[in-house]
């Protein structure tokens, strides 16, 4: 009975001293921010290429138009790697089983999206120029990003952290007041902006050809980064 008693004493006694070291311990509640605007150099559009047949009534078959396609963007220098295959329609790459279908359906039209990466706006212009117009059923932005993007970001975060400190510190001085330790540091709230170019859904090259050329760029890509901090106060 005695033990038990005395247990209870000593929780009651170290619960106190918490709520006593809660209530004395001083806070200060910011958020920091960080922000930067850079112009995109990764461009990633998307290429809907199709079968067609020509005047005569001969069709021009896939196999045809993929290969022209990968050599018009090997001619310009894009990477293997940044052409990827995005989906099928009529055809999934099994040739024996688009030539069995074809023979049921010799109507068929086979498909293929790809999604290509390039620099800038004048290499997606150049890429246009190099499409086969009768078996292009679609070319669109699909995303825009930076080659640098994860390093752009760690040093944002870093940023929005540092100028939470400099809040912290002379909103505390204002009051007589010094910032101690960071008592909690939570994760960076991204606040991104990447915005569609003037140039989006760029299948005009009809239109395109009939006037003056224009010198379109994208949109800079804004990203922010809030973060919330709360310092011991001393």
């Amino acid at each position: 009975m005695i033990l038990a008693l005395s247990a209870s004493l000593c929780l009651l006694f170290a619960n106190a001293q918490v709520i006593d070291n809660t209530i004395k311990q001083r806070t200060i509640n910011v958020t920091g921010s960080a922000q930067l605007q850079i112009t995109p150099d990764e461009i990633y559009v998307q290429v809907e290429l199709r079968e067609y047949n020509k005047k005569n009534g001969d069709k021009v078959d896939i196999e045809t138009i993929r290969n022209q396609f990968l050599t018009a963007a090997k001619s310009m220098n894009i990477a293997d790697t940044d052409v990827v295959v995005q989906g099928y329609s009529g055809w999934d790459g099994n040739y024996w089983w688009y030539q069995k279908n074809k023979k049921k359906n010799p109507d068929m039209k086979a498909g293929v999206t790809y999604e290509v990466k390039v620099k800038s706006v004048d290499d997606m212009d150049k890429l246009v120029d190099k499409l086969d117009d009768e078996a292009t059923q679609n070319f669109y932005l699909s995303r825009t990003s930076h080659s640098n993007m994860d390093s752009i970001k760690k040093q944002l975060k870093i940023q929005a952290v540092k100028a939470a400190k400099d809040k912290a510190t002379y909103l505390a001085a204002a009051l007589g007041e010094n910032v101690g330790q960071a008592l909690i540091i939570n994760d960076p709230n991204e606040i991104g902006d990447y915005p569609r170019p003037l140039y989006a859904n760029a299948m005009v090259k009809a239109e395109a050809d009939q006037s003056a050329p224009m010198n379109v760029d994208f949109k800079k890509i804004k990203i922010q980064y809030d973060v919330n901090v709360i310092f011991e106060l001393k």
